[in-house]
């Protein structure tokens, strides 16, 4: 019988929180803010990426068996079928949330969105495509929470870019990585803080003062930082040496460093406050990796 740790562990429940900044990002830089029903979209987001992650393991199974057979499905746990319908459960509910949420302009990138998370997991993952697939899943991700509004575009292509290097980082996960990933992986980190701290648009909104604006500046200096601090250490140890374990590590926090970027972009558009609320979040789920570690939660 499939215990709900088993499925929490499947969808990869604690880096849900990665995807919870995205919508919130896109709709500050999007030139609005998230209220009332516009807060469903970030759940979208995390059924969204729940059922890719199921769909992911589903469609990797029997690579899994050999390489990760600890894995829920390889491992008897969860049976194939079931992933699946979790999968497309998960997807099901987020495209209805982000309809309730977002309307019909929200509805018209989270369909593509589910479009582009099959096409990656099904058809994309393994190929030199695969970097740019998940990194349109991720671009998109922000965009339905701006609701297709083209001013967020910048902010969804810098979340893009950091998802493109972490995506090609990850593929030497279990044989080793090279010293040339680890070298792109560093300049993508460089050109994504940059992007990400002096894309401001503070000074571009009506109304916004000078007090809002060194606010902003001083929100996306520390935001920015925070970003590059996280990935900094794991990626220059892989550099130094892109063994699989190396390699790993640097994924994951390539993976957690979604959120002190998004808190960025969202601090960079003036709206400080939500912002450390998003930067809240990666103290979360850095508790919830440690006891992960510790075998508490999976």
């Amino acid at each position: 019988m499939t215990a709900v740790g088993d499925v929490l562990e499947l969808v990869r429940a604690p880096a849900a929180l990665t995807v919870i900044g995205d919508a919130i990002a896109g709709g500050y830089a999007g030139g609005g803010r998230l209220a009332g029903r516009r807060w469903l979209l970030p759940l979208a987001s995390v059924f969204l990426y729940s059922g890719g992650m199921a769909l992911n393991d589903y469609a990797d199974r029997r690579l899994d068996a050999v390489e990760r057979p600890e894995r829920p499905i390889p491992s008897g746990r969860v049976p194939p079928r079931r992933a699946l319908g979790i999968a497309a459960a998960c997807m099901a509910v987020g495209v209805g949330l982000a309809a309730t949420g977002g309307g019909r302009r929200g509805l018209a990138v989270a369909v593509p969105l589910v479009g582009a998370v099959v096409a990656y997991n099904t058809v994309f993952k393994e190929t030199a495509a695969g970097p740019l697939s998940m990194a349109a899943c991720r671009g998109l991700d922000v965009m339905m929470g701006a609701r297709g509004v083209a001013t967020a575009l910048p902010a969804a292509t810098v979340v893009a870019v950091h998802t493109a290097g972490v995506t090609a980082q990850s593929r030497g996960e279990v044989h080793g990585g090279s010293t040339g990933v680890a070298l792109a992986g560093l300049a993508v980190t460089g050109a994504t803080t940059i992007a990400a701290v002096g894309g401001g648009r503070a000074d571009d909104v009506p109304g916004r003062g000078s007090r809002t604006r060194v606010a902003a500046t001083a929100g996306a200096v520390a935001g920015g930082i925070a970003y590059a601090g996280t990935l900094l250490p794991s990626q220059l140890a892989a550099l130094a040496d892109p063994s699989a374990a190396n390699v790993r590590t640097a994924t994951r926090a390539g993976i957690g460093a979604m959120i002190p970027l998004q808190a960025t972009l969202v601090a960079r558009t003036g709206a400080v406050v939500p912002a450390a609320a998003i930067g809240a979040l990666d103290l979360v789920r850095r508790a919830l990796a440690a006891r992960r570690r510790a075998g508490d939660v999976t």
